[in-house]
């Protein structure tokens, strides 16, 4: 009768520090049991652990204990990792075939990285996707912040999977995680180098269609479009030579610049972004009409949407249509409490929350880098070379400007003997970085190349080179 209230006492304190952890063996929308071991549940950071953020981990399913360890962050800021799970690199997707809108339905993915690699997808920042905050004031994040929370919450689940800290770490992610990824990288290194517990063997990062430089990416957007064969010669020169080379931030009192940028939007606005093969959608819901093709889905949630291409595009396919099986299928209670979704901790979820409270800090980290190569760890950076949100012209050119030595230069990398992309490999004695290109692939790769991408992260993981 003794233990019962220090059991009490125990289990009190356990969820006072925001720790739990729970094997999910079943999923609704997959049959069966599942075929590889998922994790899900919340770490407590930040002052008094206010913060929970929530994680799906993934074992790999080739060997656990000699594969690296990955914590995956999804972009946005504010993008789910249940995104990055079920639309990139995760071990189950949507079956299109047999889903309907009332009841999608799974599959397992054949491409997935987790059969290489333990995975932990993370909800960052607080606000994303499950993860929450117990205050209204744990929710204002800027990227320091977000970087920090991440690492807090990186060693306090290590010391929770202590058969995981002599794993090989990356650090890696999409999008707007080019700006936390090197910075998280970085802040694991300086723990390591201060004695924090418990180190952790870092060997690297891998970034996917990273936001690095805002200014020099979103710039490269007029010449990737050139480049692509969606501006005709004359409307690139005049632009180039009217606007100086400079076509954000744009002084409205240049008007040949002006109007040679609005004939560039004209040659692009029926593309989208994320890829420049596939047709710009709208979404119209009822009293309101989205013109942001990010994430258009999470508008409106609780109101009928309507899918509709543009204009020229009447009877086209848009991708936003896979996107709404996420909110169908991860706002099902039945889904959350697989999940062991914490009840009452959010209002609703949403692929990409574009409301958070969030400040952005930091718009470069060219720099980050290049104290990263500096400390002599790999790096793996790729581009769907379709991408117009982050195109791979300004990425080849923030990594030209690290001024790295050249060991193999631009060349094409196979996949089942077809081209999948060409890459260069840097090297830095004793750093590493390898740049890929993922042919027909836009933002982010993995989504429309999986099987290429899988062969990407395999050689580079097991050879360290593609």
């Amino acid at each position: 009768m003794k233990l019962w209230p220090l059991l009490c006492l125990a289990i009190c304190l356990l969820f006072r520090s925001g720790l739990s952890q729970r094997v999910v063996e079943s999923l609704p929308g997959l049959p069966g049991g599942l075929p590889f071991y998922l994790e899900t549940g919340y770490i407590g950071v930040g002052e008094s652990e206010d913060v929970q953020l929530f994680y799906y981990f993934v074992e790999s399913e080739r060997s656990p204990k000699d594969d690296p360890l990955v914590l995956w962050l999804t972009g946005g800021p504010g993008c789910s990792a249940l995104s990055g799970l079920l639309f990139e690199i995760g071990p189950f997707t949507f079956d299109y075939k047999t889903s309907t809108r009332s009841r999608p339905t799974l599959k397992l993915n054949d491409y997935s990285w987790t059969k290489v690699a333990n995975i932990i997808f993370l909800d960052q920042p607080v606000g994303t996707g499950f993860s929450y905050a117990n205050s209204w004031e744990g929710y204002n994040i800027n990227d320091y912040i977000s970087t920090t929370e991440s690492y807090e919450f990186l060693r306090k689940w290590l010391k929770l999977h202590p058969q995981f800290q002599s794993n090989p770490l990356y650090i890696a992610g999409d999008s707007y995680s080019g700006i936390i990824v090197p910075m998280l990288t970085l802040e694991v290194d300086k723990g390591n180098e201060a004695g924090l517990e418990p180190r952790m063997n870092l060997e690297g990062y891998v970034l996917g269609n990273p936001l690095t430089n805002k200014s020099s990416d979103l710039n490269s957007r007029v010449p990737f479009a050139y480049l692509k064969g969606l501006l005709s010669n004359e409307l690139y020169e005049s632009a180039k030579t009217n606007c100086n080379g400079e076509y954000i931030n744009v002084n409205e009192s240049n008007a040949d610049c002006v109007d040679d940028l609005k004939a560039v939007n004209m040659c692009v606005e029926n593309l989208y972004e994320a890829n420049i093969l596939e047709p710009n959608c709208v979404v119209q819901a009822p009293e309101s009409t989205v013109a942001d093709a990010r994430d258009r889905a999470l508008i409106n949630q609780d109101r009928p949407l309507v899918l509709r291409p543009t204009l020229r595009a009447r009877r086209a396919w848009c991708r936003e249509y896979n996107y709404l099986y996420s909110y169908i299928w991860a706002s099902d209670i039945a889904v959350q409490d697989a999940l062991h979704i914490r009840e009452g901790t959010i209002e609703k979820w949403v692929r990409c929350n574009k409301t958070l409270s969030y400040t952005y800090t930091v718009t470069d980290v060219v720099d980050v880098h290049k104290q990263l190569i500096k400390r002599g760890f790999r790096a793996l950076i790729y581009s769907g070379d379709h991408d117009k949100v982050i195109p791979y012209v300004g990425t080849q050119l923030w990594i030209d400007s690290l001024n790295l030595t050249i060991s193999e230069d631009w060349h094409a990398w196979f996949v089942n003997g077809q081209v999948a992309g060409y890459a260069t490999l840097y090297s830095s004695f004793p750093s590493l970085l390898t740049y890929a290109t993922v042919k027909g692939a836009g933002h982010t790769a993995p989504e429309y190349k999986p099987e290429q991408c899988f062969a990407m992260i395999s050689r580079w993981f097991d050879y360290f080179y593609i």
